[in-house]
């Protein structure tokens, strides 16, 4: 019954995000203030399909999703981290609503976990939404080379085993939720929180398959919250965000219903060098971006 009235919360805060979103999107668009919109392109549906693919398996969606963006040119650097948040918001949702109903957590902990994810994304998304081009793009070159680190951890499985665990409690709850808030404010900045966040369960003595839905509940949740930041500063691309969530919602039912887990040893490597790559790229563009045309 608990973790039906969960479930049943996600998606009504699925759909209230999903109506929020598509009302000042046509807000905007009456108010001429220059936000994109239009149909995406398949590009943009394309990159949400393959991001959200891998983040259903595990590997995680922002990293990869801002290298693709990158190499293609199709979002301005500092509306990157708003366009992550909202166009990965429901597909994410739909991950959660997968995960929390096959894999067995405790639910205290659970929904206490995501709590303090939701704060440290609502907290997170209010700052990272003002700042300039180029501290969004040096923020998320420091992001992306912590992400292509714990790829490397996963790839030469260095990263903790974990335990048995389904709970937490005491102590090791406090650190927990310290810890969940913190990963919810990087969110913000395009840090993705499934690499940290099966580290931070596993060091804590949980089953590293319990960071599933943890870490998929706690994005699910927490970023409809971060969204409407962006949304309402409009600190996003539309475009690029309704592509993502197109093609998102599939790549996630495929990865999850047909193919289910498959050897991802090789993705890993392809995803660390195309992220410091990008990471790299990321870093310079702030050292030459000039603060005379910072918007």
């Amino acid at each position: 019954m608990a973790k039906t009235a969960l479930l049943l919360t996600l998606a009504a805060i699925g759909l209230v995000f999903a109506l929020f979103w598509v009302f000042e999107a046509r807000r905007r668009n009456r108010n001429e203030d220059g936000q994109q919109g239009g149909w995406p392109s398949w590009i943009l549906t394309a990159i949400g399909f393959g991001a959200n693919f891998l983040d259903t398996l595990g590997i995680g969606s922002f990293a990869t999703t801002t290298s693709a963006f990158r190499f293609t040119k199709t979002v301005d650097d500092r509306l990157i981290p708003g366009t992550l948040n909202v166009g990965h918001a429901i597909p994410t949702v739909v991950e959660a609503l997968i995960y929390i109903a096959i894999i067995e957590v405790d639910l205290t902990t659970l929904v206490l976990l995501i709590a303090a994810s939701m704060l440290g994304a609502w907290l997170g998304a209010g700052i990272v939404s003002s700042w300039s081009r180029r501290g969004v793009q040096f923020g998320m070159g420091l992001a992306l080379i912590a992400a292509a680190g714990l790829t490397l951890g996963q790839a030469l499985n260095i990263l903790p085993g974990g335990g048995i665990a389904l709970e937490l409690g005491g102590a090791k709850l406090a650190i927990g939720l310290i810890g969940n808030f913190m990963l919810g404010a990087l969110m913000t900045l395009g840090i993705g929180l499934y690499g940290p966040a099966i580290i931070m369960v596993s060091l804590l003595g949980m089953s590293p398959k319990a960071a599933f839905p943890i870490m998929m509940g706690s994005c699910a949740f927490l970023m409809p919250v971060a969204s409407g930041q962006f949304i309402r500063k409009c600190c996003y691309d539309l475009r690029a965000s309704i592509g993502l969530t197109l093609g998102g919602i599939p790549g996630v039912l495929i990865a999850a219903y047909i193919v289910g887990s498959m050897p991802l040893t090789y993705v890993r490597w392809l995803v660390i060098v195309v992220v410091v790559y990008t990471a790299i790229m990321l870093l310079r563009a702030s050292r030459t971006t000039s603060t005379a045309t910072q918007p």
